[in-house]
């Protein structure tokens, strides 16, 4: 999508307003990232120590980015850093804010274009990418630049061997000598699951069912283009990644305050709707219905929800 419009004031402006709450409901999504894209943040006793080297694509405001650079602090033998990378200029400076008050010094953020990275081949252990990869403009040339800048795989008696997981490839069948060979860097991409799902038949439906005239935007479509399940997973394949994996996550995407806020954050921030979400801005039905759907999930204190998500996870071969 076009810098300009995630650069826009609405959506910095609640995002601000409503940061703490952001960062609750995002939460469970960026941990789940994190653990997929297997970021250790400790490794076995007497294994040699490690140092990672992290790339999160289309990063916003900072995360995974912040908390894949916390586990990268050094503690229980894994040090790393990390580099956000955005074409939006003012999410990049909310993200170093944010770094610098986690006093942060492992993480920093670059302007730049995931279908022409600004890095060397081979320059990345993981690339991670939280809810951006449904909006790459070109998906095979974003995913082969991903491939391109991710190690290749090595030979063990390398560092990162104290990271593989002993059950790797038990029961896969491949032959022994391939079990002395290290996978190469790791891609780990969440994307929305299906459109049907409650976070978004509560707001976009709701509008929908009052005023069925009005379309979805193409680029709201697109949110969930890896709805339909393995279609992410292909794509990884024909960019030339292995060992590719998908499943679809159920996770939560809880509100922590009452309806008006969460509706008012989600116009500010969900700018794939926002062409249609202005031609229903100031309909005080709309407004009634949308807030009557999300405060049936209103628990007091909570807005509960479930968000389904695609996770597609895959390694770079020799």
């Amino acid at each position: 999508m076009a810098e300009q419009i995630w650069d826009s004031f609405a959506r910095l402006n609640a995002g601000e307003r409503f940061k703490r709450q952001s960062a609750e409901m995002g939460a469970a999504a960026t941990e789940a990232i994190v653990e997929a894209a297997q970021i250790a943040n400790r490794i076995a006793a007497g294994s040699t120590a490690i140092t990672m080297r992290v790339l999160d694509v289309a990063c916003g405001s900072g995360e995974p980015s912040i908390s894949m650079a916390v586990r990268l602090k050094g503690t229980g033998g894994v040090t790393g850093n990390v580099i956000g990378v955005d074409m939006a200029v003012a999410p990049l400076q909310v993200a170093r804010q944010r770094a610098r008050a986690r006093g942060l010094d492992n993480v920093e953020y670059v302007q730049g274009d995931v279908h022409a990275l600004p890095f060397a081949d081979g320059s990345f252990d993981r690339v991670t990418s939280r809810l951006g990869v449904m909006f790459f403009a070109d998906l095979a040339k974003a995913l082969a630049e991903m491939h391109r800048v991710l190690t290749p795989g090595l030979a063990t008696g390398t560092q990162r061997d104290a990271l593989l997981r002993p059950q790797a490839l038990a029961g896969t069948g491949q032959p022994t000598a391939l079990r002395s060979l290290t996978p190469g860097g790791r891609v780990a991409l969440l994307a929305w699951g299906p459109m049907e799902q409650p976070y978004f038949e509560a707001t976009i439906g709701t509008v929908r069912r009052l005023r069925p005239e009005l379309e979805v935007p193409e680029a709201a479509r697109a949110m969930f283009r890896f709805g339909k399940a393995g279609t992410l997973s292909r794509a990884l394949a024909e960019a030339g990644f292995g060992t590719v994996e998908e499943q679809l996550l159920g996770l939560r995407w809880d509100w922590h305050g009452p309806p008006e806020e969460m509706w008012d954050y989600f116009r500010g921030v969900t700018v794939p709707f926002r062409a249609l979400l202005e031609k229903v801005d100031g309909d005080a039905a709309v407004d009634r219905a949308v807030l009557a759907a999300l405060g049936e999930s209103f628990d007091g204190e909570w807005v509960r929800c479930e968000a389904q998500m695609v996770m597609a996870t895959a390694v770079r071969g020799l």
